[in-house]
């Protein structure tokens, strides 16, 4: 995908309701990190308004209509996603978790090689959140 893509990590995806704990370094983002306790990796989760087939189908477009994203996993409830950076080919994981129980969509963003992302994860999660608000307004 692209210079500096690294390979796929280990322990992609969901396991009994739950996206991948974020490793203890910044360069990861994630809904299901403790608000409190992991501040640095909380993100909130995209909460569902309607009805949450098709908020999920208006996510799979928003990840489609990205640059430099291609869907790697489509599932039912689950989305993975690798988003290459502009510039030197980066790769991260994004990974997306429909809970139509809690009536939310969790997120886990997390880059695949260093140590800092700069924020980019946290961008990314915030951007598709504001691009999911606008389709489905």
């Amino acid at each position: 995908m692209g210079l500096f893509s690294g390979s796929r990590p280990e322990g992609i995806g969901s396991r009994d309701g739950r996206l991948a704990p974020c490793k203890r370094t910044p360069n990861c983002v994630s809904s299901q990190a403790d608000a409190d306790k992991d501040a640095g990796h909380y993100v909130a989760p995209i909460r569902i308004e309607g009805r949450a087939r098709d908020v999920w189908m208006a996510l799979r477009s928003v990840l489609r209509s990205m640059p430099r994203v291609r869907l790697v996993t489509e599932g039912e409830n689950y989305l993975h996603a690798e988003c290459a950076s502009r510039i030197m080919g980066f790769v991260d994981d994004a990974e997306f978790l429909l809970d139509e129980k809690a009536r939310v969509i969790h997120v886990r963003s997390a880059s695949r090689l260093g140590k800092s992302d700069f924020g980019v994860n946290r961008a990314r999660a915030e951007s598709i959140r504001s691009r999911l608000a606008a389709m489905t307004r």
